[in-house]
């Protein structure tokens, strides 16, 4: 199971702990929040196996694009998802609509920080642990997030 928890903007699993970026706008599941949902959740999909470190997705596909200071340069105010997607979907009632908010575990800019809420929503990590915890998860795989 993946622990998120995001009062320590941590990410636990199987012994190890990711620091991570939740919402910005803290937790909630209001469609349009741009915060961060809790609760029991799955691994619906994942998305982008076998990218490159910082590929860029635009609508869960590839855009042919790798993060760059250039790109970043010439288009500031994007909302980065780098190199692979884990789709959550949420599982209890109050969270049901998490897959149509198109709320992810997906990868950020190494500049990126870490360890504070930046995101739009979404569960935000750096690119290389992004990888190896894509790895090690299947379709299906529990997710809880707590305050």
């Amino acid at each position: 199971m993946i622990e998120i928890n995001i009062a320590q903007q941590t990410l636990n699993f199987k012994g190890e702990t990711y620091s991570i970026s939740t919402a910005k706008n803290g937790i909630g599941e209001k469609e349009g929040s741009f915060c961060t949902p809790t609760g029991r959740f799955k691994v619906a999909e994942k998305i982008g196996d076998g990218l490159e470190v910082g590929a860029v997705l635009a609508g869960r596909v590839a855009t042919g694009e790798v993060f760059s200071q250039a790109l970043l340069t010439k288009n500031p105010d994007r909302d980065w998802i780098l190199t692979r997607i884990l789709w959550l979907d949420g599982v209890e009632k109050h969270n049901q609509n998490t897959k149509e908010r198109y709320i992810y575990i997906h990868g950020a800019p190494d500049e990126a920080l870490m360890g504070v809420p930046e995101s739009k929503g979404c569960i935000r990590m750096h690119n290389k642990e992004l990888i190896e915890l894509f790895d090690a998860v299947q379709v299906g795989e529990k997710v809880v997030i707590i305050k």
